[in-house]
Order: structure tokens, then sequence, then C-alpha cells
């Protein structure tokens, strides 16, 4: 059996879910983070093209920013979809790896190279949802990951 694993190629990340998957996404940031209802779009969108880049970028241990990392803890809820997902464009599962001690990093490739990832996919960064390396808060400069966690994609 031969698995054909689909490059993202398109300009707008958003089409690599269906609208009905979209719309269901978009709908349970809305009602799960209220204060991010008017973000909701750019969230799921920047989401999934931090997704895309850790598809392309395998073990690269790439991390998202808290906002972005909102986009993919809802998009791990809809489990079926997102095993989909991850074995058409990656042909893997993009596992979730938070750090066990929050505010550590877990050595994942920081914020620049998390957006320099992306846009070599083709895709554009949304930057009101990427803090700059300058804006981390945990002091780990540009090695730091913005999620809250230290998510990254597992490069197990």
């Amino acid at each position: 059996m031969t698995i054909t694993i689909e490059r993202p190629t398109l300009a707008d990340p958003a089409m690599l879910v269906t609208p009905q998957l979209f719309d269901r996404l978009t709908a349970r940031i809305r009602a799960d983070y209220p204060e991010h209802a008017d973000q909701a779009d750019d969230i799921m969108t920047q989401a999934l093209a931090f997704l895309a880049a850790c598809a392309a970028n395998p073990g690269a241990g790439l991390g998202p920013s808290e906002l972005v990392d909102i986009g993919w803890h809802t998009f791990l809820m809809y489990t079926e979809e997102y095993a989909r997902f991850c074995t058409r464009i990656a042909g893997r599962m993009i596992h979730h790896q938070p750090d066990d001690i929050p505010g550590q990093t877990g050595g994942g490739a920081g914020i620049t190279a998390t957006i320099s990832a992306i846009k070599a996919t083709g895709y554009r960064v949304n930057s009101a949802l990427w803090p700059t390396a300058a804006d981390c808060s945990s002091g780990g400069g540009d090695k730091c990951s913005q999620c809250h966690a230290g998510c990254v994609d597992s490069p197990k």
C-alpha cells in the first residue's frame, strides 16, 4: 500500500480543511474562548499554517504562539478529523508535546524558526498572533516557546 502525502501548496491554510470543519473549529473557539471570539478565524488559520509547517519539517520541534495553540488544542479535540488531516498532509500524526513543567522550554525550535518555517511553506504569518522573540516573557529569547505550556510538535 502506498501513502501519498499531500503537501500544502495553497495560499490560504483554511483550505487545508473543509469549509464545514473550519466553521466547526472556529465556532468551538468562539464558544470556549469568548475573549478571542473576534480572532477565531485568524487563530484557526494560523494553527493550520503552523501544522503545515510541522508537516514539512518533521523533527524540528516547532512550537505555536499562545494564541495559535488555542487553535491546535481545538483541532485536537476533533480526533478523527485531526488524525485524517495529519495523515493527509504529513503522512504521520503531528503529536502535541507539552512540557511537563510549564514555563520551561522543551528544546523547541523557537518562535523565529517557527515563523520562518511557516513562511517557507508558502503561508502568510499574522504577526498579531505571533509575538516576536523579543516579546518572550520566559526570558528564553529566541529559543522560547510562546505557548504557555511550551507545546511543540513532538520530535520523536
